[in-house]
């Protein structure tokens, strides 16, 4: 909801330039960061100082000098940034936004797991609440969750939630069949389906296939490839991170897309030249979109909505994100 005072101008969702202006003076005022993930509307994107995956910005969160986080994504994200800054205020702009795949597991669902298959290693995606990440033993995320995995014992069983589609991805990469996998999934990746993807690949013979490894067409991805129905080469399976440096390095004149749409606009931005298209152009998160203009206004006029995670929680959550830390350089972190 606008502020009562708010001009008429702010209440829409193609802000214009006083809008931007007056979003700056307030982020200047607070001595607040503006983070905004890929997937935000582009006009979020604009205005933001960082753009990114969630745990790129987390980590732009902790390094950075401002004593207020505006985390414009969904709320695990804003979480995560308060986990790895506790120090700082952490403000989302709608605490509504949540996320099906994060909300795919809870914290009891996974103790209980644990009590299945005592000595498990318990390897979490990001993408989970903070509850979650305090009853696992290392986090990863979709550009490093394979070699995360590696870097547990060859016998030791590995529990891996919540995503299954990413789930899969490592138990094909490592050859693992002691990795045992959650069944949870972010409802936008798994509606980008494997027919989808085929149709639009056979219309674009020369396209190449930027995929998530989050994506119920990933498997099938493979598959085109295998059979020579799209050269091997043309099939990339990325973060969103990765996208991006893909993006930049790859000389098709054309990328077909599978993830959620908002990615679109920093793949433009990244190579103007290049013809990017969503394989699916109906995958766009709702949550995602909650985060407003009106929404980021009011955020910054009210200092609204504050995340926090209970001290314990917290500690125990930052433990198993530097586990991962220490294995490599994390990467893309959805």
């Amino acid at each position: 909801m606008v502020a009562a005072d708010a001009p008429a101008a702010y209440a829409g969702v193609a802000p214009d330039a006083e809008w931007a202006r007056e979003i700056r003076r307030l982020a200047e005022q607070r001595d607040a960061v503006l983070l905004a993930h890929n997937y935000q509307l582009p006009e979020i994107q604009d205005v933001a100082d960082h753009t990114g995956d969630s745990l790129a910005l987390s980590r732009i969160a902790a390094d950075s000098p401002a004593s207020t986080i505006v985390f414009c994504g969904v709320h695990f994200m804003a979480e995560t940034a308060k986990i790895l800054a506790p120090g700082k205020t952490v403000l989302i702009p709608d605490e509504r936004a949540g996320c099906s795949l994060a909300d795919s597991i809870t914290a009891e669902q996974l103790r209980a797991w644990k009590a299945e298959h005592p000595g498990a290693v318990v390897v979490s995606y990001v993408n989970t609440t903070a509850e979650v990440k305090a009853e696992t033993d290392i986090c990863c995320t979709s550009s490093n969750a394979v070699d995360v995995v590696r870097s547990i014992p060859a016998e030791r069983e590995v529990l891996f939630c919540p995503d299954q589609f990413l789930g899969a991805h490592v138990r094909r990469e490592t050859g693992r069949d002691n990795v045992l996998v959650w069944a949870g999934e972010c409802h936008v990746h798994a509606g980008i389906n494997g027919p989808e993807l085929a149709g639009r690949a056979a219309s674009n013979p020369d396209a190449d296939l930027f995929i998530h490894p989050e994506c119920g067409c990933a498997t099938s991805a493979l598959y085109l490839a295998g059979e020579g129905t799209v050269p091997p080469e043309r099939v990339k399976i990325l973060s969103t991170g990765a996208m991006l440096d893909a993006a930049r390095e790859t000389g098709a004149d054309s990328v077909l897309v599978a993830t959620e749409v908002g990615m679109l606009h920093q793949l433009r931005r990244a190579a103007p030249e290049i013809d990017f298209r969503a394989v699916n152009e109906r995958a766009s998160c709702r949550y995602m979109k909650m985060i407003t203009p009106a929404a980021l206004l009011r955020c910054l006029r009210e200092r609204a909505d504050e995340v926090e995670v209970p001290a314990d929680v917290a500690e125990r959550a930052r433990e198993s994100v530097r586990r991962m830390i220490s294995v490599g350089k994390p990467g893309g972190g959805e």
